[in-house]
C-alpha cells in the first residue's frame, strides 16, 4: 500500500535542483543523500493539481500518454514549493518541498501503481 502524502514541515528542502531536459528528469539533491532522479512524465502523472487529484478521495484523474512530456520552465513559489510548466500545457501544480519530499520516497510503489492503473483502464503512456 502507498501511503497518503501529508504536509509535514518536518521534510527537507532540496539544496539544489537540476532540470535535464535531455534525460527527462528532474534531480533533487538533499543534504546527507543521494540525489534523487524523477522523470517528467512521473511528476506529470502525480501533480499535486485538481486537474489530477481531483477535489478528494476517488476523484482522481488516470493522466494517460504524458511518456514524451516536458518541463519547460520551473517557476520558485515562495520559499516552500516550485510550479513546473509543462510541455502539455499542465501549469497547476504547485510541488511543495514536502510533497516532492514524498515523491522521492515512495517514486517506486506509486509508478508501479501508476502502470497498474493504466493497465487496468487499457490507458497508456503514449
Amino acid at each position: 500500500m502507498i501511503p497518503t502524502h501529508r504536509h509535514t514541515n518536518e521534510a527537507p528542502t532540496p539544496i539544489a535542483l537540476t532540470s535535464r531536459a535531455s534525460q527527462a528528469v528532474l534531480e533533487l539533491q538533499y543534504d546527507d543523500h543521494e540525489p534523487f532522479e524523477l522523470s517528467f512524465e512521473f511528476l506529470r502523472v502525480y501533480s499535486p493539481s485538481a486537474e489530477v487529484l481531483g477535489h478528494g478521495p476517488g476523484q482522481e484523474v488516470l493522466q494517460t500518454g504524458k511518456r514524451q512530456v516536458q518541463i519547460v520552465a520551473i517557476e520558485p513559489i515562495g520559499h516552500y514549493a516550485i510550479k513546473p510548466i509543462f510541455s502539455d500545457n499542465h501549469d497547476t501544480g504547485i510541488y511543495s518541498w514536502s510533497y516532492l519530499w514524498w515523491l522521492c520516497q515512495n517514486q517506486q510503489a506509486l509508478w508501479l501503481r501508476y502502470l497498474e492503473r493504466l493497465e487496468e483502464a487499457s490507458g497508456s503512456r503514449d
